[in-house]
This record gives C-alpha cells, sequence and structure tokens, in this order.
C-alpha cells in the first residue's frame, strides 16, 4: 500500500506551535498511532520515519512530531520537563481527536517511550502502548549530561552538549526525570504493552526492559531486537519493529469490511467502502480485495482501477490455461508472464475487428514463456492462450442480467 506524508502543526503544552507529519496509507486507514522520539532526537529520525512508513503501509497513520524547543517545533528546550514532555503528547492526542480520531495505539523510543508509558493514562482511547529501547527510569538520560550535572543542580541551569548540538538544561527538567517513578505507572497501566529492547543496547541496558516487563500486568509481550543498536540505524530493524508492531494491533484496529458480508459459491459481492466516491470492496470466494480509481481522475489509488480487475482476470486465466496444457503435454515452464494492456481505438484501426465503425475495445496481451521448449511448442501454447475461460467469455454473446434489491 502507497503512503502520503503531509506536514501539520499543533500547539504544545507550553502554548508553542509544534511541527509534525503524518504518515497515512493513501487507502482507508484503520487507525492512528502517535509516535515519541528519543531524547534530543526528532520526528525525521531514520528509525521514526521507517518505522511511520512501515505501519501506513499496513493502513495505521502515525503522527510523529519534534517536542517542544526541538526539530522544527518552536520554543525553547531549557523551558520544557519530562512532565512538559508528557504534555506535549497529550496535546497531539487532542489534535487527532478533533482532526482526525484520537489514537488507538501510542508508540514511544527511549526517553519517549517513558514518556508514552507515563502519558497512556491521559488519553482514554489508547488500547496499547509500545516501547522501544525505553528506560525503566526517567531519570537514566541524566548520565547525557555528565560533569554539568553539578552545575545544574548548583546554579539552576547549564548548557550542556547531546548530540553535537548544545542545549540549555535547567534543574527543573533534572527533577521532573526523577519524580516519575515509571514501574508504578507501568503497574497500573490497563493498556496493552508491547517491549521491544536490544539485548546490545549500549545507551539504554536491557535490564530496563526486564524491569518494565516484571512491573507490568498481562497482557504483555517482549520483543528482542537481536543485533540492533539503540537508535535503530539498520533499516531492516526498523521494518521488524514495524511489522511486529502492526500484527501486534491487529486486535485493536476495525476489519476493513464488515465481517457480516459473506457470498455464496460462485458468487462474488461488491461493497462500497464508503470512503468517497470510488473505493470499493470486493468479496469474491472468502478472499477480499480492493477496487478503487488512480488519483489522477478523483479516486484514492488504494486498488486496482475495475478495468485492471478485468485484465488481471483474462491473465490470471491464461497462465493457468497454459501451466495445465504444459503439465498435461509434458513440457517444462521455467518462466511464465502475462502482460495486458486495456484501450478504446478507432473501429477503422483495429485490423482484426468486425466493425469499421466508431470505438472498439482492445486488450493487448504480451506472454512470456520461458523454458526448454521448440517452436512449435510455444506456437500451440500461445494458440491455446486464446482457449482459456475468460478469453472465450470476452469473445462470446454476454447476457447481464440486472435486477435490483434491498437489504433487510
Amino acid at each position: 500500500m502507497a503512503v502520503r506524508t503531509e506536514s501539520v502543526n499543533f500547539t504544545g503544552a507550553l502554548g508553542d506551535t509544534l511541527a509534525a507529519r503524518i504518515d497515512r496509507p493513501l487507502g482507508p486507514i484503520r487507525g492512528f498511532a502517535l509516535f515519541a522520539h528519543c531524547f534530543t532526537c526528532s520526528k525525521d529520525l531514520a528509525a521514526a520515519r521507517r518505522i511511520a512508513a512501515g505501519l501506513a503501509e499496513r493502513g495505521i497513520a502515525v503522527l510523529r512530531f519534534d517536542f517542544t524547543g526541538l526539530g522544527h517545533s518552536d520554543g525553547e528546550f531549557a523551558n520544557t520537563t519530562f512532565a512538559s514532555n508528557i504534555e506535549d503528547l497529550v496535546a497531539a492526542a487532542d489534535w487527532l481527536r478533533v482532526e482526525h480520531r484520537a489514537p488507538t495505539i501510542l508508540v514511544g523510543h527511549s526517553l519517549g517511550g517513558a514518556a508514552v508509558l507515563a502519558a497512556a493514562e491521559r488519553i482514554p482511547e489508547v488500547m496499547g502502548v509500545a516501547t522501544i529501547g525505553a528506560p525503566a527510569d526517567p531519570a537514566h538520560v541524566v548520565h547525557n549530561f555528565g560533569s554539568r550535572i553539578a552545575d545544574i543542580e548548583r546554579d539552576g541551569e547549564a548548557e550542556v552538549e547531546l548530540a553535537g548540538r548544545r542545549f540549555r538544561v535547567r534543574k527543573a527538567f533534572l527533577d521532573t526525570l526523577r519524580d516519575h517513578g515509571l514501574e508504578d505507572i507501568v503497574g497500573r497501566l490497563r493498556r496493552d504493552l508491547m517491549i521491544f529492547h536490544a539485548p546490545l543496547d549500549q545507551t539504554v541496558g536491557i535490564d530496563n526492559a526486564t524491569r518494565l516487563f516484571v512491573a507490568a500486568k498481562h497482557p504483555k509481550s517482549f520483543v528482542s531486537l537481536d543485533r540492533a543498536d539503540h537508535l535503530l540505524t539498520r533499516p531492516e530493524d526498523a521494518a521488524y519493529v514495524a511489522a511486529m508492531l502492526s500484527g501486534w494491533a491487529e486486535r485493536f484496529l476495525p476489519t476493513l469490511v464488515p465481517a457480516e458480508v459473506a457470498t455464496a459459491e460462485g458468487e462474488v459481492a461488491v461493497v462500497d467502502a464508503g470512503e468517497g466516491t470510488f473505493p470499493q470492496w470486493v468479496i469474491a470466494a472468502g478472499h477480499r480485495l480492493r477496487a478503487d480509481e488512480p488519483s489522477a481522475v478523483g479516486g484514492t489509488d488504494s486498488g486496482p482501477a475495475p478495468y485492471d480487475l478485468l485484465l488481471a482476470a483474462l491473465g490470471a486465466c491464461t497462465n493457468m490455461t497454459l501451466k495445465m496444457y504444459a503439465g498435461r503435454k509434458g513440457w517444462r515452464l521455467d518462466r511464465l508472464e502475462t502482460r495486458l494492456r486495456h484501450d478504446r481505438v478507432h473501429a477503422e484501426d483495429c485490423i482484426d475487428c468486425e466493425t469499421r465503425e466508431g470505438m472498439v475495445d482492445r486488450i493487448e496481451r504480451h506472454i512470456t514463456i520461458e523454458g526448454p521448449l521448440d517452436q512449435q511448442q510455444r506456437s500451440k501454447l500461445i494458440e491455446i492462450a486464446d482457449k482459456c475461460p475468460v478469453h472465450r467469455t470476452l469473445h462470446g454473446p454476454i447476457s447481464i442480467v440486472t435486477r435490483s434489491g434491498t437489504g433487510g
């Protein structure tokens, strides 16, 4: 599924404008997640981008934002505290609730993981909380200030260098980090919890995951991120987190098609998706497919267009027929591919058409056959392609009987 990213803004806890991005699927949105980044990082951290995109590909829209004074958000970092970070998360959830839908899932990386654990009880719609490399004690980040801790304690504030950037940190920041006992908070979470942690994490040790897991009540899950580092710099690690998160989140998200839509044997149902003009759900033989139109004609490009599905039917039938015929003959096919294109052309330009006036539909079919076959065998397979059932249906007389009905 394709993903669209858009920039948005909302007002944070301290009244500053916070910069955010929403990664959303082009198709239906099954739910919203709120992502909190690591300490002094930003919403544009590679891991945050990759995880958000991975969730969006699976139908979960993600809001990721820069905390006050970080990234592209306004405000002074010196004015922030761990408590204000929590309030920024609550403000983000409030904005989502008004503009879209409240988040069902909270995801936090490192100190952002501690923040989402603390914020969850303030966001009633949240059903699941996931942490990635989160500390069991927010005060864990104090070690980043090194020798400047004493200056902050003595003078009330000091300038520290973190990740190559200089920040002014006040004593209030240290105090609120120390005031939040996460293990007590986790113990009363009453949300599904998933803890991701790398055993080799050199920034936040694996013992933090153990403490959080032991403190939490069921349902809870732990996922080991083998060989990953704290920032998930390897793309495959972020992709793995996104895949595990989306599977875990299935229990919190609505099904895309009402469960009561069922079909009898040999019957296909097409149900309007309720998402504008074009999107439809196709239920065939127990399988659920999407149909839509491309964005160029006003659709959302969340599924094949009707003529795409028609071509797919002919292409699938073509390959199936050729495979069956070759199998009966004992011919080996190493690769079989059929490409199709639909167009409308002037009848006078169509050599094979019976009529010579107006416009006619034309389907071009190109079949690639690889294998130890001679020219006679290949020619026979091309001949057999015209005998596939869908091909015959499209060429033969068709009667379409339309009846109306009402639900009840």
